[in-house]
């Protein structure tokens, strides 16, 4: 590795009563990928978010390449060298590849925009990774990896000398993250140094040079990958031993809740057939794009079907009616919770009493009182982080707008909860108590269906495997056969059976 090309030292920011920044540090040097890590509020976005531009240090020092870093300007540290990828790309759809690439700063010749040399330098960028893209074509369409792909030589067009990537494979499949991983080697072979921020900690163990991380707004350790296991990293994340990931407890099994027969989609999923019962957990398992999503959007009546049945406690569900569904007893967890699953600007206190405002009425009047009981009593119990209830819930971390996800839906008090990637892009901390919780409530009675790409957790919480495969039900495993082997042969073989 070469010299030191990043260091931040001694790091403070404060909002309001919070503070998101107590003393953090981090150091990059060029042609080293660092690993940053911590839960869900331990300081990582409001780090990142820093060195992006967006926010300026309380107190601290940030140094890139030796120089003072200029704070608190997103252009200004554009042209300092730092880019950042999100989670969610942001390009313009109807654009091609290669004016997203230049957006803002086309090359010219003679006052015009030089359309051949803008496409021929966006195309020596592709190929210089081995991205296989062509930048004629339109961003719309792209899978969520190439938009990516294309983020990245973004950066690398205004010759980015730090690039942080924040949370850039939760929405890919295994080979999209090998494609990530090998885009990331080559530019730490071209002397970059390249933040990568995961709660996957196979894949930092697997990519990552060394690893930083952070707890309460603090730096609390950074050690060389190579030094180091993941216990011992989990360890630091959280301050304490995870004894168990995965706290499985006794259920009795009861009368079956869900009932879904024949449920076919023309194109999206075809004859899918299976019972969830009380005290149940019930996982979907299968490859991304093997149509589970589809298949619990249909069951909620948010997508239509085009045949069979949903039945919930004996009764048939109008086709293609959340209300219905609700009414019946059924609550969705989505998979985008930040879209699809909460009023990003409204308060901590009406996202989790939003299902149940009804009750909450008294004259036309909405009780805030009320609205703030419950909303508390839910916060209390799933043990939810925040300063206070009035905020609005994009304050929170990830892992604590998914428990108030999780709480909104409990508050209806229903017979069936189904959750779609209920732990994606949170800590193992809350990881650890959100599986907690589904396995409380199926203790409680409650019947869960789980869709979830994370093989450790459908081991580990489920009472029965249902394997998908391109839009059918392919096999059936019980707790005491499912292995990784038996699941991931049923996902990718055709023919294989369990």
């Amino acid at each position: 590795m070469a010299g030191n090309l990043l260091s931040v030292e001694g790091a403070y920011k404060r909002f309001g009563g919070v503070h998101a920044l107590a003393g953090a540090s981090l150091e990059v040097s060029a042609g080293e990928i660092v690993g940053l890590l911590g839960e869900n509020g331990a300081g990582k976005s409001t780090l990142v978010k820093t060195l992006a531009g967006l926010h300026s240090l309380d107190a601290g020092t940030i140094t890139l390449q030796g120089r003072p870093f200029s704070q608190g300007n997103p252009r200004s540290a554009r042209e300092q060298g730092i880019a950042v990828i999100y989670q969610e790309p942001s390009l313009f759809p109807d654009l091609s590849l290669a004016e997203n690439v230049f957006v803002g700063r086309q090359p010219t010749t003679g006052g015009r925009v030089d359309w051949r040399g803008m496409v021929s330098q966006t195309q020596g960028l592709f190929d210089g990774l081995g991205i296989d893209l062509n930048p004629l074509r339109p961003a719309r369409g792209l899978s969520i990896a190439d938009q990516q792909m294309v983020e990245i030589v973004k950066a690398l067009s205004i010759d980015a000398s730090l690039i942080i990537m924040d949370e850039p494979s939760a929405a890919l499949s295994a080979a999209e993250v090998a494609q990530l991983m090998t885009v990331a080697r080559r530019l730490k072979d071209q002397g970059r140094g390249v933040v990568y921020i995961s709660h996957r900690l196979d894949e930092v163990t697997e990519l990552c040079d060394s690893v930083t991380v952070m707890r309460d707004g603090a730096t609390v350790a950074t050690a060389a990958v190579a030094q180091i296991d993941t216990t011992q990293i989990v360890r630091w994340m959280v301050g304490r031993e995870i004894t168990e990931m995965f706290p499985k407890f006794d259920a009795e099994v009861g009368d079956v809740v869900l009932s879904v027969k024949g449920l076919t989609r023309a194109g999206v999923f075809h004859d899918i057939s299976f019972d969830v019962r009380r005290g149940e957990i019930v996982a979907l398992a299968g490859l991304v794009g093997a149509g589970r999503s589809e298949v619990v959007r249909a069951i909620f009546g948010i997508d239509h079907h085009d045949s069979g049945t949903v039945s919930v406690s004996g009764s048939v569900l109008r086709n293609g009616s959340p209300s219905a569904a609700m009414s019946a007893g059924v609550a969705l967890v989505p998979e985008d919770r930040r879209l699809q699953g909460l009023f990003m600007p409204a308060a901590i206190s009406r996202n989790i009493a939003m299902t149940v405002l009804a009750r909450l009425r008294s004259r036309l009047l909405l009780r805030g009182i009320s609205e703030r009981r419950v909303a508390t009593d839910w916060a209390g119990r799933l043990q939810l982080k925040y300063a206070n209830i009035e905020d609005p819930v994009e304050r929170l971390s990830g892992g604590n707008q998914q428990k108030v996800v999780l709480a909104k839906w409990l508050a209806t008090d229903p017979a069936l909860l189904i959750v779609d990637e209920p732990t994606r892009g949170i800590d193992v901390g809350t990881k650890a108590e959100v599986h907690r919780l589904l396995s409380e409530q199926a203790v409680r009675g409650l019947a869960v269906l789980m869709v979830s790409s994370d093989l450790p957790e459908v081991l580990g919480m489920a009472d029965r495997v249902l394997v998908m495969r391109e839009g059918r039900l392919v096999a059936e495993i019980a707790r005491a056969d499912a292995t990784q082997e038996s699941v991931m042969t049923a996902a990718t073989i055709s023919g294989a059976l369990a």
